[in-house]
């Protein structure tokens, strides 16, 4: 291949990319996509638009190697294309935003944390440490969830701390 011919090709596939993170719907996806798989319908549910709409953003992403996808009966369901993919929003990511510093913390430790999405945390605050200050962690600096945990763990009298970064921030940083 001429060196001409394969600059074209990789800024041409690199752009493309890029105008995969040019939509804020399709932020947010990979957003939601970084704590785990889902289906069309619950993407569609969670960001406010229609399925349509959802997989047509998500074509874009897996066009540019972002999300992959598996079809289990009549159901596709989405995530992220590996480690890599998050890597890059989390740099743009942090690009858009002055970062705190991170509390320090373990990979050991997330791995034997009680995992609970915050709908379910009311049901097993028996299962927590008064003495110990939980940390709350969700998807990143934009998810709410760990917001709310804090406040739910605030109003029944446990000492909370909401962690800014999400468990994939921890991992690369200490990968």
């Amino acid at each position: 291949m001429e060196k001409r011919t394969f600059k074209n090709t990789i800024y041409a596939a690199i752009a493309g990319m890029t105008k995969a993170f040019s939509s804020p719907n399709r932020l947010e996806i990979i957003d939601l996509l970084a704590n785990g798989e889902k289906t069309v319908e619950q993407i569609a549910t969670q960001t406010a638009i229609t399925v349509a709409n959802a997989s047509q953003h998500l074509q874009v992403l897996k066009t540019a190697r972002l999300v992959r996808s598996r079809r289990e009966g009549t159901f596709i369901f989405y995530s992220l294309n590996g480690l890599k993919s998050y890597a890059a929003w989390k740099a743009l990511r942090d690009l858009a935003q002055e970062q705190e510093p991170a509390v320090q913390v373990t990979l050991q430790r997330f791995r034997q944390a009680l995992g609970s999405p915050v709908q379910e945390l009311r049901e097993r605050l028996g299962e927590l440490p008064r003495d110990k200050t939980i940390i709350a962690y969700c998807r990143g600096p934009f998810c709410t969830y760990a917001d709310e945990a804090v406040q739910l763990l605030h109003a029944n009298g446990f000492k909370a701390l909401r962690l800014e970064e999400s468990y994939l921030d921890i991992q690369l940083d200490y990968n």
